[in-house]
């Protein structure tokens, strides 16, 4: 199997930032290939943290990293994020990563109409607001500024008019300072050349690696259950997350995405508004927050933290066509006396075992738990499955039998090389 597709299999914040740090050993190529800055992965390499939200993992092993047409790319922000990891000792060159030239720009304006709606609203979606919903608006009304149109002076005049044509009315209804074409014009010509450096025709370099034999890893961003068809709408992002996304968003064929691996922590976190089944407001979901630091890469938001909900992995293991897991942060767990995971619900009093697509469905399910026994030895570190503690292998074997599919990875701590490898998905 040449490639694998690493994607979040519940809201996101999975750990999928170390997985695709540790499987970049194994390849020659990462792509980015949806979402934009508003996902966070942070890479713990010994003594040094990196935080990462629009750059492949891939920069920082020095593999050819490219931002596909599918992501909405912050340029201002790109060149924020390379500066600060030159300040860290790694070298962003054309070289090492690509920029699609078909990908959609995200501006200022749209930043200021996230935010502006987000306040505004009563039932919040609970957005980063930074521009990522707007921007997409525009990719789909066929009004974007893309990368390629940095280079064409008399395209990128017309296409500000156009884009201000339909931004401008919002503006002013939400009480919004009209946009100076002018100031926006000259902001985006003096980035153009930083921006332009990288960019490249993504599709035909990723076939050309591909054809040459190279080993290509697809990074998702987010989780499937904030795909925008697939996820707790209106509660999701503004793009596709699930793994069919890795063909659309990096111009390659349905073949390209190989080897899905969903990414599960062990045990559910949400960050933002939305449907949340086995939510836990007790000393149990304050322990598990506090103990596997959920706070956002890039939000810093605390994240909302649960059960194990294996009804919603398993639908995630469907709608991704899921190969294998790489289950995280099992070391949080440890020395809890009991544990509970979510086999189903209930819904008006009826047994369900999928996440329903109506809000008011979703809002009303009841989680149905079977308990296991916790363990009171510590996973944290452990490299080898021999390692784990016999209650830990069990719940491992457990959720493998709930959600229809074989643990390939089990990650016990941030450190890169805490991991525990069962199957190899490059070559499963």
């Amino acid at each position: 199997m040449a490639n694998v597709t690493v994607i979040g299999a519940q809201w996101g914040d999975e750990g999928k930032g170390k997985l695709v740090d540790w499987l970049s050993n194994r390849a020659d190529v990462v792509v980015r290939y949806q979402g934009g800055h508003n996902a966070g992965h942070t890479l713990v390499v010994g003594d040094q943290t990196y935080k990462l939200s629009l750059l492949p993992s891939g920069v920082v092993q020095g593999k050819l990293s490219v931002i596909g047409n599918g992501v909405v790319v912050d340029p201002w922000h790109l060149m924020s994020e390379i500066e600060t990891l030159r300040g860290q000792g790694i070298a962003i060159t054309p070289e090492l990563l690509v920029v699609a030239d078909n990908a959609c720009l995200i501006l200022p304006i749209h930043r200021d109409l996230d935010q502006a709606r987000e306040k505004a609203a009563i039932n919040k979606i609970g957005t980063t607001g930074r521009g990522i919903g707007p921007a997409y608006e525009d990719k789909v009304g066929r009004r974007a500024i893309r990368v390629a149109d940095l280079a064409d002076r008399e395209a990128l005049e017309a296409k500000i008019d156009r884009l201000l044509a339909h931004h401008t009315p919002l503006r002013r209804g939400l009480g919004l300072p009209e946009v100076d074409a002018a100031a926006l014009l000259a902001d985006l010509l003096a980035m153009a050349p930083r921006v332009l450096e990288y960019a490249r025709p993504a599709w035909l370099l990723l076939d050309q690696q591909i054809k040459a034999g190279r080993r290509v890893l697809f990074e998702g961003a987010q989780g499937a259950l904030l795909d925008v068809d697939h996820g707790t709408y209106p509660y999701v992002t503004s793009s596709n997350t699930v793994a069919g996304q890795a063909a659309a968003g990096s111009g390659l064929g349905p073949k390209g995405p190989g080897y899905v691996l969903g990414i599960v922590k062990a045990y559910t976190t949400r960050v933002g508004e939305g449907p949340f089944p086995t939510e836990l407001f007790d000393d149990v979901g304050r322990h598990l927050g506090e103990v596997g630091r959920e706070v956002g890469t890039v939000t810093g938001r605390s994240r909302r933290c649960g059960w194990f909900d294996a009804a919603l992995v398993r639908q995630s293991v469907a709608l991704n066509g899921i190969a294998g897991i790489a289950l995280t942060k099992l070391d949080v767990l440890d020395g809890l006396p009991t544990l509970k995971i979510c086999t189903g619900y209930t819904l008006d009093g009826a047994a369900i075992g999928y996440l329903p697509a109506g809000l008011r469905a979703q809002a009303a399910l009841a989680p149905v738990y079977e308990e296991m026994e916790g363990w009171t030895q510590t996973t944290q570190g452990a490299r080898s499955w021999k390692d784990l503690p016999a209650n830990a292998v069990k719940y491992v074997r457990r959720i493998e039998e709930l959600i229809g599919a074989p643990a390939a990875l089990v990650s016990t701590s941030p450190q890169r090389d805490d991991t525990i490898l069962m199957r190899d998905p490059f070559h499963d």
